[in-house]
């Protein structure tokens, strides 16, 4: 296939190219400063840009089979930045006819599982207190996705580690995992890239976890 991704240069960004040059793709990285890319391969074309400039983002996207984003925000202040920078990638998608598209987003935005065990009962309340606003970011961010005319799939880990690929995950549609409170960024890599190809998860948020 020929994929497009933005957040290239974070850490599930950067793997979504590493996984998609090896399973032989071409892959364009959209990023805005290529030196924090340190991925290569023949596959790959690197598109600098400061991500809201509708002309780059709509030749960046044209004639792909999918879009891919690991967009989001790291910390509290930078809350805002999933939604700012989706909306126009969306609206670029719009334009050039794309219609695949797969954003990570987050567990907590989904509901806690029935029979959650006591430790997600009490941590998965907290932590979304603690980060209203980077979740309030990506909640807009799904709302934007659904207002829109793709066919959208938003992946919600819980809390990311750096473990090694296994490709070994749970996944359930429209939900969270019971017990699942940890992912390494490698498998919701993985996970982003096998959903492409998964009509079953198209306009569908997607649980992911261990």
């Amino acid at each position: 296939m020929e994929l497009t991704v933005f957040g290239a240069t974070g850490g599930i960004g950067q793997e979504i190219v590493r996984q998609a040059l090896a399973e032989g793709h071409g892959v364009t990285a959209v990023v805005r400063d290529p030196a924090r890319l340190p991925v290569t391969g023949a596959g790959l074309r690197v598109v600098t840009t400061a991500l809201t400039d509708p002309e780059p983002l709509r030749a960046a996207v044209a004639g792909r089979d999918a879009v891919l984003s690991g967009l989001g925000p790291r910390r509290r202040k930078d809350a805002g930045i999933a939604t700012k920078v989706t909306r126009p990638v969306l609206r670029a998608m719009e334009a050039e006819g794309v219609r695949r598209f797969v954003a990570v987003s987050a567990a907590p935005l989904g509901p806690v599982p029935e029979g959650e065990t006591l430790f997600g009962r009490i941590t998965t309340p907290l932590v979304s207190a603690l980060l209203r606003p980077v979740y309030d970011d990506l909640r807009e961010m799904e709302d934007e996705m659904r207002r829109s005319a793709t066919d959208w799939t938003a992946v919600r880990p819980p809390k990311l580690n750096d473990k090694p690929l296994t490709g070994v995950y749970r996944t359930a549609l429209g939900a969270n995992l019971r017990g699942g409170h940890s992912i390494g960024r490698a498998d919701v890599a993985h996970a982003m890239l096998a959903a492409i190809g998964d009509t079953a998860t198209v306009k569908q948020a997607l649980g992911v976890a261990y």
